[in-house]
């Protein structure tokens, strides 16, 4: 991808477990304009325990009934569903993504040929999978919600000793709650770990609206990751916290503004200024009739539009000086 930000539209599990809807959700993400669409890859079996409990916000989202395995059972993909979902990324022209929760879903997707791994906030502390991942020597994206920075250093360590170079790694800001109060973002974090690490950094938002990864773009957010469904009412732990399709166009154009304006970080006048700067700027200029041998002075000389004579920087240095010839009142000296 040659854009300056990379836009990762999340699928993650707002499939619901169709096919069918994840299809339709690829054809959303290209029609809002993200670079990358991003699902979930797991085996229920290797993810979860039988008896381990949802977390709050999947509570408040889907109720208090069942667990952690009722729930995502429901919610995965087959290989033959990635398969399809790859071919249809392709066929669309947008890169598909998809984080590996268990060492066997990775397997999967190293198999099928995708060129990135995203490792989701929980698995920051999973040393075997953070080894298993490096070793692919495949770029990867890893979130950070829930952790502090020894957590990240040890994760970074683990990588690159495994023999992934840190320039392969960015490393997403987040905050795991879902959707996450404006006063718990702390969108500074993500500058502090671009300057503790030296890594490329980014920003997986998890709050209401778009504000705030725009915010992180200006900020330096190499790479911006966000929920979307199409239809925040369905039933299921994330659609809530997501952005609908129309909003995540939004949020897509908002970010290509800000990274194009954002430019080089020259401050040079533009093409735009270049031209106004005649009409803009001021001159020198003749505050009454001076004749020759005239002495300029503060009380003869004035300073007014345009821009085309001597520049008023220089007034000390005409200050003093003897005028060579005539000169009409506001006429350029």
């Amino acid at each position: 991808m040659n854009r300056k930000v990379l836009i990762i539209a999340e699928a993650g599990v707002n499939h619901n477990g169709s096919l069918q809807r994840a299809l339709e959700m690829v054809d959303a993400a290209v029609t809002a304009g993200a670079d990358v669409i991003k699902f979930q890859s797991f085996k229920t079996d290797k993810l979860v325990t039988p008896d381990a409990p949802k977390a709050a916000y999947q509570e408040n989202n889907t109720g208090t009934s069942g667990g952690q395995y009722a729930m995502l059972k429901k919610l995965e993909l087959d290989e033959q569903a990635h398969i399809v979902l790859m071919d249809y990324c392709r066929e669309k022209n947008i890169a598909f993504l998809s984080t590996p929760f268990d060492p066997d879903s990775a397997e999967m997707l190293n198999r099928l040929g995708v060129e990135m791994f995203k490792v989701g906030s929980g698995d920051l502390t999973n040393l075997p999978l953070l080894r298993q991942l490096a070793r692919f020597g495949k770029p990867v994206i890893l979130s950070t919600g829930m952790a502090n920075l020894m957590e990240i250093e040890k994760a970074l360590e683990v990588i690159t000793l495994a023999g992934l170079p840190l320039e392969k790694v960015t490393v997403l800001h987040a905050n795991t709650d879902y959707p996450t109060p404006y006063s718990d973002v702390n969108l500074l974090a993500m500058q502090a770990i671009a300057k503790r690490f030296n890594v490329k950094v980014g920003y997986s938002d998890h709050t209401d609206g778009i504000e705030v990864p725009v915010a992180a773009v200006a900020l330096g957010a190499r790479v911006i990751e966000k929920h979307f469904t199409l239809d925040r009412n369905l039933e299921g732990p994330d659609h809530r916290a997501s952005l609908e399709p129309a909003e995540l166009g939004a949020m897509v154009r908002a970010i290509r503004n800000i990274s194009e304006a954002l430019g080089d970080g020259q401050k040079v006048p533009s093409a735009g200024e270049r031209k106004n700067m005649a009409a803009a700027r001021k001159s020198i200029v003749a505050a009454c009739n001076i004749y020759k041998g005239e002495q300029f002075t503060e009380e003869n000389l004035a300073v007014k539009r345009p821009g085309t004579g001597i520049c008023p920087l220089r007034w000390d240095d005409i200050i003093g000086t003897f005028a060579n010839r005539d000169y009409r009142k506001d006429e350029l000296i």
